[in-house]
């Protein structure tokens, strides 16, 4: 079984750097339709690029949750599908793809004094592949407490929910700033 979970992981890693990089894009295929907006990005902030990796992260966690059959009481040891902590295997490994992704934006550009494209994507790809890594691993420790289950996932909840409040309306802080425009959310 740990066999099939790592080629999840691994198509995982492809799934959510293919979709991750359609979903920039996105908002302005469908002409800017608001409702697109709360799940790609709308401008060039950082922070409406740590959407691109947690969508589709959500969306292979569904879909994982689904060919595994998790549900109530099915993960741990004694369960046929033999995969265990898959919430918080899936909230640590989604919650570490945005950190990685500004720690290492912000730490390569305070040194060159600029970004580069090409850091840029290979900083998203690498902070996909590091979560999903992080998040098959703790799938094969032993099977946590079921407590952890609803804080992870509210976790991911509250995480979602800020992807798309700040969306419409963001703080007025350096991670929300569109620097092509200089200005914040869905620019006109």
């Amino acid at each position: 079984m740990r066999s099939k979970i790592l080629k999840f992981e691994l198509a995982s890693m492809v799934f959510i750097s293919v979709l991750g990089s359609i979903l920039h894009f996105t908002f302005n295929w469908l002409n800017r339709f608001w409702l697109v907006g709360a799940f790609s990005a709308v401008n060039e902030s950082t922070w409406e690029h740590l959407k691109l990796a947690f969508i589709p992260a959500i969306l292979w966690a569904i879909l994982e949750s689904k060919v595994f059959k998790l549900g109530a009481g099915t993960a741990g040891d004694n369960a046929p599908n033999g995969v265990n902590n898959f919430l918080c295997a899936k909230a640590a490994g989604i919650w570490l793809m945005p950190i990685l992704i500004v720690l290492f934006f912000y730490s390569y550009t305070a040194i060159l004094g600029h970004n580069l494209l090409v850091f840029d994507i290979s900083i998203f790809v690498l902070a996909v592949i590091i979560g999903q890594i992080v998040s098959y691993k703790i799938m094969a420790w032993p099977e946590f407490s079921r407590k952890f289950d609803t804080v992870c996932l509210l976790s991911l909840e509250i995480l979602l929910l800020a992807f798309v409040i700040f969306t419409f309306w963001p703080p007025h802080f350096f991670l929300f700033n569109d620097p092509v425009s200089g200005l914040y959310g869905i620019v006109k």
